[in-house]
């Protein structure tokens, strides 16, 4: 949940010599907190939620016992699998909704449910993002493989719904759902409603999917006595908590910038920045390892090209979800202005007939239409493709709702109360000869200067706390990926923890991109981190990277894991969480004495046990 750029990095010989000599040889939150409730769902009461379904769903539901004459009481299993929280919320919004009819529901997250218990479940409804190109969430992929392998059970007693949650800028939208949607059926299962997929503005879809599946499981009639659950608690084991937070993405709060500061020094060919935020008032809090939402705004430079493209003043009245306002305040901070999605290309090739967009909507220019996206922003179709004369609410129906940014936190609450420290990768890039700039990290660059307030809340990241502080930390990260790693060692620090601590840390430039360098020297010199390793990639040929790193250290790294070592991962997905995974699995097969089938068993078993913790993107 970092910035985007999480470039790999190498190290020369010299400066090995140089940094080797750094180098010496919260009691894990089991309480799951569930964050916001679903906008949108007028129809639902807010309410106390059940505690997310890591405990409910490490037991395995248990079979019904013969019914009593009158209607069979059913249970419903409602699945969720999420990178940034937002399957369970609505997992969560849609368990209330199904008590509401007198059913009971269980809430489970993927990454801990036993999908071996899918032939004693009755009703499942899952609810699943999509990560990057297609790829089921990385807590969610034991369960996709289990029921995509040839193991899974024949389900004909199984009724289910999915909503698949996406984002239609990418190629595979929606895939991770389509995917399970697709395999129940082939395994017997009886569809309860057809499935939805849903973009990044997924409230309205959600909210109808959700109703339509209450109205599916409604009973023919209300079972005596009392509901099985009642609304807030949860099945044995378990308890509720608090009501959701005064502020969430929904409704942020507005923070205070205390600091910001670039990190990285002259000559680098990148700028890295540590911005301070105050939560003070506010009354949220984070744990290490989880995200801030960043409420951004779109660039007011690109607002003032758009307006003048389309030959329309700032002040031309528009209707954004039933919701009146100006062009120029829908396009500064309400509707996604960068990025053109696929739904806007069908849009704009409507309005404008252009033969060249209409091509690109044929199935079978999937690819074509994904590269074509990829180089053409909204403004250069609008420029490319004008319209002259177009209405503004006709030319708004076609954009998403902005979306909020998550950034890892950089700090812990124990060494700085009341406040939130990002770590920020400005991305800056040329297109069509137009300087361009990332929506939230150009935000956070540019416009929000000491005493301004940048709108936030807090993103619950579970599967990516801090272990409990007798236990080791191997920490591997890349650029900004290092930024939750800070928030672990100020924890500790703050505790007295005990646990040793390894940090493989990676970035382009020793001298200009050492992130926190004097912070990890620090940490080394008091003994809360135990051992550091660094890679930067564009000192020396050939390029070394954290990956080269781990291979480099194999025997002690492996003994770490076998003296039961928490291993954290934090960064890109498309390139380095996927060699770190290989060089891990090298090096488990090399001392471990496996085959590469073995390896990944036992990778595949510290996921499992939570021992291999995951935050990419």
């Amino acid at each position: 949940m970092a910035t985007m750029e999480h470039p790999g990095s190498i190290i020369t010989t010299d400066q090995w010599e140089m940094v080797s000599g750094l180098t010496t040889s919260l009691t894990h939150d089991q309480a799951l907190w569930i964050s916001g409730y679903l906008a949108g769902l007028s129809h639902q009461a807010r309410s106390p939620v059940l505690a997310g379904g890591d405990a409910v769903a490490s037991t395995p539901p248990t079979a019904p016992a013969p019914a009593p004459a009158g209607p069979t009481a059913r249970v419903v299993t409602v699945l969720f699998a999420s990178e940034t929280g937002n399957s369970r919320e609505l997992a969560t919004s849609l368990a209330q909704a199904a008590r509401d009819q007198g059913i009971e529901a269980k809430v489970a997250d993927m990454a801990e449910y036993r999908p071996r218990t899918l032939k004693d479940t009755q009703d499942l409804l899952v609810i699943t993002s999509t990560h990057g190109d297609g790829d089921p969430p990385q807590t969610a992929m034991d369960f996709f493989e289990f029921l995509e392998g040839r193991k899974a059970p024949k389900l004909p007693q199984l009724r289910y719904a999915v909503l698949a949650l996406g984002d239609s800028t990418y190629e595979h939208y929606c895939a991770a759902g389509r995917r399970i949607d697709e395999r129940l059926a082939e395994l017997g299962a009886q569809r309860l409603v057809d499935r939805v997929e849903c973009d990044v503005d997924y409230d309205d879809d959600a909210a109808g999917w959700i109703e339509a599946v209450s109205r599916a499981l409604a009973p023919s009639a209300a079972p005596p006595g009392p509901a099985p659950a009642a609304a807030g608690t949860a099945a044995a084991g378990t308890a509720p908590v608090a009501v959701p937070a005064a502020f969430d993405k929904r409704r942020p709060f507005a923070a205070a910038v205390l600091d910001n500061v670039v990190l990285t020094g002259r000559g680098s060919t990148k700028e890295t920045r540590h911005v301070e935020l105050s939560l003070e008032d506010s009354g949220l809090t984070y744990q290490p390892g989880d995200a801030l939402g960043v409420v951004a705004r779109n660039d007011p430079a690109l607002v003032d090209a758009l307006l003048d493209q389309l030959g329309l003043p700032g002040d031309t009245p528009v209707t954004i979800k039933q919701q009146d306002t100006t062009l120029g305040d829908a396009l500064a901070g309400t509707l996604e202005i960068t990025a053109a999605t696929p739904r806007f290309l069908d849009h704009w090739a409507e309005i404008t007939g252009a033969a060249e967009l209409q091509a690109l909507l044929a199935p079978e220019q999937s690819k074509a239409r994904t590269a074509f996206l990829q180089r053409h922003h909204v403004l250069d179709l609008v420029g490319r493709f004008p319209a002259p004369g177009i209405d503004a609410d006709r030319f708004v129906a076609g954009l998403r709702p902005l979306q909020p940014r998550l950034y890892s936190i950089a700090s812990s609450l124990a060494a700085a109360p009341d406040e939130a420290h990002l770590t920020v990768s400005t991305v800056r890039y040329a297109l069509h000869d137009v300087p361009r700039t990332g929506v939230a990290s150009g935000y956070l660059a540019e416009r929000t200067e000491t005493d301004a307030t940048v709108p936030v809340y807090i993103q619950r990241n579970e599967h990516f706390h801090l272990a409990d502080d007798d236990t080791p930390l191997l920490m591997i990260g890349a650029g900004t990926g290092v930024a939750p790693y800070r928030a672990f060692m100020q924890e500790r620090e703050a505790r007295g923890a005990t646990g040793r601590s390894w940090l493989f840390f990676g970035e382009r430039n020793f001298r200009s991109d050492f992130l926190y360098q004097v912070e990890w020297q620090a940490l080394l010199k008091h003994g809360v981190l135990s051992r550091l390793d660094l890679a930067f990639s564009r000192d020396a040929t050939p390029k070394t990277y954290v990956q080269d790193r781990l291979r480099r250290h194999g025997r002690d790294v492996y003994a770490w894991l076998e003296d039961g070592a928490c291993l954290y991962v934090c960064g890109d997905a498309a390139h380095m969480a996927g060699d770190v995974h290989d060089a891990l699995a090298d090096i488990v097969a090399e001392h471990g004495g496996l085959d590469r089938d073995g390896a990944d068993d036992y990778l595949a078993a510290l996921k499992r046990d939570r021992r291999y913790r995951l935050d990419v993107y």
